[in-house]
């Protein structure tokens, strides 16, 4: 007999369930993945405000005198630029040039941290972490007990106002505060997303969480807040070309193929900085390149990447229909003469290779 995996339910599973959002399996939670349609939401989230649940990330919390040395020799980013309530976008570099996790690095205090984690890699990254705690930080996993809420879209700093003194027209992009947020104390408000749409995250309590989800509805609906699922949350990011783990990058990507030099300073000294150094230098084999499709069909992940020629260049890891643009989109790796902007490819799509071109990201530019 076949064993049926256990999901794991967020703390508001059973409030989808009676919007009717469909439900799926994620990274071992059931999650929703869509309410009233992909495009709808999609178009809700980019032009108005939405509320996405996404409990089932992780998060850690570092602290101690040695966080900061963990943290530094962990992420490949450098952590000493940061200062409190200032977060920072990162990954964890493995030993063999390849990436064990993308992440956020918040810093509460000088001796404190939060890093959030995604959730397919929880387990991976805590072990990660604390096998190369040799620093003495302590480490704590909250990631059972707290809730995570993303409110995105143009409207979300008026539909949240309400619910909070602090101020959130003028929060800065990655920066955060801990304050009362719907009458509940010690809530982390972020301005982050994964959307492109604008937004914050409000980290809670998951006891607090249906508190905070009904304030948040009843305060937004002047500005028609709705639920959104995680269907619309990867086609809003990929209009971005915000990388989704497991897809754009992983364990064999670099963060240099992957556009990622940016988040990667080798000066800071983390795990394999030599390599990253020398990858810097001296360039890579292949990159991660945007794509639009110039004639029909949708770009799927692991779709075959061919040059005019029919020779195989690389390999499709996201792909989609864009709601906002109406036309198909993707990313993919491709050989570094490939990798030009305007540069023709063509994806197999069954048995029939179709062209797109090579563009810049974002593929969306808001008015």
């Amino acid at each position: 007999m076949q064993e049926t995996e256990t999901l794991k339910p967020t703390a508001l599973s059973h409030i989808h369930t009676a919007l009717g959002a469909k439900m799926v399996p994620f990274a071992g939670y059931e999650m929703p993945v869509q309410y009233s349609g992909v495009n709808e939401e999609h178009i809700q989230v980019r032009s108005g405000v939405g509320v996405f649940d996404v409990s089932h990330m992780g998060e850690f919390f570092i602290s101690g005198k040695g966080a900061f040395d963990l943290i530094q020799h962990v992420t490949s980013n450098d952590v000493a630029a940061l200062v409190d309530g200032k977060i920072q976008y990162s990954c964890l570099p493995n030993e063999t040039g390849g990436i064990v996790d993308d992440l956020l690095v918040y810093r509460i205090s000088e001796e404190e941290y939060m890093l959030v984690v995604n959730a397919s890699n929880m387990q991976k990254d805590w072990d990660w972490i604390s096998k190369h705690n040799s620093f003495g930080a302590k480490m704590e996993n909250r990631s059972e007990e707290m809730s995570l809420l993303a409110v995105q879209g143009p409207k979300a700093s008026e539909a949240l106002q309400s619910l909070t003194s602090i101020d959130l027209a003028n929060m800065k992009y990655y920066t955060f505060d801990i304050g009362t947020f719907a009458g509940v104390e010690n809530v982390v408000v972020s301005a982050t997303g994964y959307t492109g749409a604008g937004g914050f995250e409000i980290y809670m309590r998951n006891e607090d969480a249906e508190k905070i989800w009904h304030a948040i509805f009843e305060a937004g609906a002047p500005q028609g807040i709705k639920p959104i699922g995680l269907a619309a949350r990867d086609t809003l990011r990929l209009e971005m070309g915000f990388c989704l783990y497991g897809n754009d990058i992983n364990d064999t990507t670099s963060p240099i193929e992957a556009g990622l030099g940016w988040i990667t300073k080798p000066a800071s000294g983390f795990i394999n900085s030599e390599e990253m150094a020398r990858q810097k230098k001296e360039g890579v084999t292949r990159k991660l390149v945007a794509f639009e499709m110039v004639d029909r069909g949708i770009p799927r992940h692991d779709y075959p990447i061919n040059d005019a020629e029919g020779n195989e260049i690389g390999v499709v890891t996201s792909g989609t229909q864009s709601p906002s643009l109406n036309i198909a989109i993707g990313m993919g790796y491709v050989t570094k003469p490939h990798s030009a902007v305007d540069g023709e490819i063509f994806i197999q799509i069954r048995n029939k290779s179709v062209k797109a071109k090579v563009v810049k990201l974002p593929f969306y530019k808001a008015q």
